[in-house]
């Protein structure tokens, strides 16, 4: 009796399909059993039984395997593992004997590809770029934690690469063919930004390093990829980014150094036309910094409680206030000390400063290096082609204006760092027109992370802090009018030159197995591949032709059996029959063994043991087609057929398969050899690219 459920619908009608990744690992696992698994078995028992020699395990294919696989290794292991080795914290740091400096890591642009990068690219030319920038940085972030594990892990924004398009509650994108990604395509990418970076910041571990108060990751600096530039910043997109990455203006204390953090993205909006229209876009930040010196001084003073092992704030005072002035009443912090000295302050602004057009930014760019000066003179003062552009254009502006950026210097105080980001490469430049805490403010732009930025060898910035000091904040030791700061660029693998190695490997590959081919066809070299078409698996019947052969076969069977030579005159009485004959299949021996046939067997290298054909110059058969054979049942030979329990097989028409030759042979050879380089070398690449 059918029953339904509560829909109408017959119970067990429907059955949800299988998912893809379910269907991938089953096809996945049916390649494995069906067509790897028979192969590696094969060539293990070939190695067992004595078969496989070393001239056969030394090829050209296996070489190119081999080739394919170290390759691959170095491509996808060995060169991510060697740029983060090489940037070890002890090959570089100068720091004076028993120093434990605090090591800090910028991490900028890693813009997360989605649909705003590259859009109207076709399927699957843009699932793949998603997928092999992810690997990359995972990879590559994975490695910083392991190898390097820093204390502190900075971003300089553009964490997404278009965050600032995906709609919110109360807002929607400017741009009309993205207003269809809303709130939930921009979670899908946060979670999309953890699984790469904060998922893996404890893959080397979470205990704080000795010495050290413990491990920090702080993403809160934002992007004009992330909320927009200026005027385009909206409210509901920048609340959206404070509540799952922090407020971006704050300022840390790391290692005696204070770190102000500006978002100026949306401090730009006061340098631009009617700023007071967009006052709840800028205002923020101008509060902010109008009160930078005071929230420095004052957590400079709750640092050195610390150190001093006091808390770092005093007890709440204890007396009545008002209910009106409870809104107003600040809370208790340590009285101002004339005597405190402010520690080395380092500025974070994912815009550059502003700098006069054509400021060259050193030898350590990569997109356009420095003009090389005349002979004899100096390098450029001026040198546009090593420079950041002055420039800006839709939602973007390649440094800040020059009026807010001498507001941030003034305001701040006593910079003498500046780090930034936007620029996807490397730039240092010193800043000697605004104020700072003398010789200028040392600016670095730091490289992309990611390969998908217009640089060729992306990078991070890995930074040393070294500054002990006394009760009042005065630096000692090797803080003492020395720098506190030591910088290092880390460069990261060239990508799409490993892509065009591995193109290159495989036309290389190409050209030598269609050589062997052609020289396997034309003779030249001996093919290293069992030909299966020779001959059946089983072993034929062999009617000897004359005494003559039948002589042979006894003297290779004294060969083989010499202990038996003087017990047996013949090998047919010696070996039996291995089934009785169904017309004679009584037992006659005394021995109580089988009766040994009459009929002739030949004993042979290729055939083994062999039952007669029922006529001399018959098709031969395998074995298997003989068994129960009788020559009493047998037709004429004219029919061309043989009895095999009362079946008719036939014996005419039936030819031997062609050996391969000529293009055949070729087409064969270079088929089989490229499909063994390929299948092992997309079986490990997978497995890499599998295991980051």
């Amino acid at each position: 009796m059918t029953t339904y459920d509560e829909y109408g619908i017959p119970v067990g009608a429907y059955s949800e399909p299988e998912s893809l990744k379910h269907q991938a690992w089953r096809l996945a696992r049916a390649f494995f059993l069906y067509r790897i698994r028979p192969i590696v078995w094969g060539r293990y028992s070939a190695l067992r039984s004595g078969k496989w020699s070393f001239r056969r395990l030394f090829t050209l294919v296996n070489a190119l395997v081999l080739l394919w696989w170290v390759v691959l290794y170095w491509g996808e292991r060995g060169a991510f593992n060697g740029a983060v080795e090489s940037c070890n914290w002890e090959k570089w740091e100068k720091w004076e004997a028993g120093a434990n400096p605090h090591r800090l890591i910028f991490v900028a642009d890693p813009q997360l590809i989605d649909p705003h990068t590259y859009p109207g690219r076709p399927w699957p030319l843009n699932p793949l770029t998603y997928k092999y920038t992810d690997l990359y940085l995972r990879r590559a972030y994975s490695r910083f934690q392991t190898v390097l594990y820093p204390d502190t892990t900075f971003f300089l924004g553009d964490l997404f690469d278009g965050g600032r398009e995906w709609s919110t509650r109360t807002t929607t994108s400017p741009e009309k063919q993205y207003q269809k990604y809303g709130d939930a395509f921009w979670m899908n990418e946060y979670r999309r930004f953890g699984d790469i970076f904060l998922k893996h910041w404890g893959d080397g571990g979470m205990e704080a390093r000795p010495g050290q108060p413990g491990r920090k990751l702080i993403s809160s600096l934002p992007g004009n990829h992330d909320l927009g530039f200026a005027r385009g910043v909206q409210v509901g997109v920048r609340d959206r980014f404070n509540a799952y990455f922090g407020d971006g203006n704050r300022i840390d204390m790391i290692a005696n150094h204070t770190f102000v953090s500006i978002d100026s993205v949306s401090l730009s909006a006061f340098g631009q036309e009617s700023p007071d229209q967009v006052e709840h876009l800028w205002h923020p930040t101008k509060d902010f910094l109008g009160t930078a010196k005071a929230q420095k001084k004052r957590l400079i003073q709750r640092e050195l409680r610390v150190h001093q092992g006091l808390k770092p704030f005093p007890r709440m005072p204890h007396h009545e206030i008002k209910t009106e002035d409870l809104a107003k009443s600040p809370l208790p912090h340590a009285d101002d000390d004339d005597d405190i000295t402010e520690f080395p302050t380092i500025l974070l602004t994912h815009v550059p400063l502003y700098r006069p057009q054509g400021t060259p930014c050193g030898p350590l760019r990569e997109h356009w290096p420095p003009t090389p000066p005349s002979p004899g003179n100096p390098p450029l003062e001026l040198d546009d082609r090593n420079a950041i552009a002055v420039r800006g254009g839709y939602q973007y502006q390649n440094v800040l204006n020059r009026e807010i950026t001498a507001d941030i210097a003034e305001k701040v105080g006593d910079i003498q760092y500046a780090f930034s980001g936007d620029d996807h490469d490397y730039c240092e430049v010193v800043h000697r027109g605004y104020a700072s805490a003398g010789g200028g403010i040392r600016e670095i732009t730091v490289k992309s992370i990611s390969w998908a930025m217009g640089v060729r060898r992306p990078g991070v910035l890995l930074v040393s802090l070294w500054n002990p000091v006394d009760d009042k904040g005065r630096s000692r030791g090797s803080g003492g009018g020395k720098k506190t700061v030591q910088t290092r660029l880390c460069l990261l693998p060239d990508q799409i030159g490993t892509f065009l190695r591995y193109g290159v490997l495989f036309g290389g590959t190409l050209v030598l197995l269609l050589v062997r081919a052609a020289l396997v066809a034309l003779g030249f070299v001996e093919s290293t591949r069992m030909e299966r078409m020779e001959g059946p698996l089983l072993p034929m019947a062999n009617t000897p032709n004359s005494s003559a052969e039948t002589g042979k076969s006894a003297s290779l069977y004294k060969e083989l059996h010499p202990s038996s030579s003087s017990s047996s005159s013949s090998p047919e009485e010696e070996i039996g029959p291995r089934y009785p004959h169904p017309s004679n299949s009584s037992t006659s021996s005394e021995r109580g063994t089988l009766q040994v046939r009459t009929a002739h067997r030949s004993l042979s290298p290729d055939t083994a043991y062999a039952l007669p054909s029922a006529q001399q110059g018959t098709q031969t058969f395998p074995l298997v087609q003989h068994a129960g054979y009788n020559p009493a049942n047998a037709d004429d030979d004219s029919k061309g057929k043989v009895k095999t329990y009362g079946q008719s097989v036939s014996t005419k028409g039936k030819k031997p398969r062609k050996k391969r030759r000529g293009v055949t042979l070729f087409w064969y050879e270079l088929r089989a050899s490229l499909g063994k380089v390929v299948l092992c070398g997309v079986v490990v690449y997978v497995w890499l690219v599998w295991r980051v």
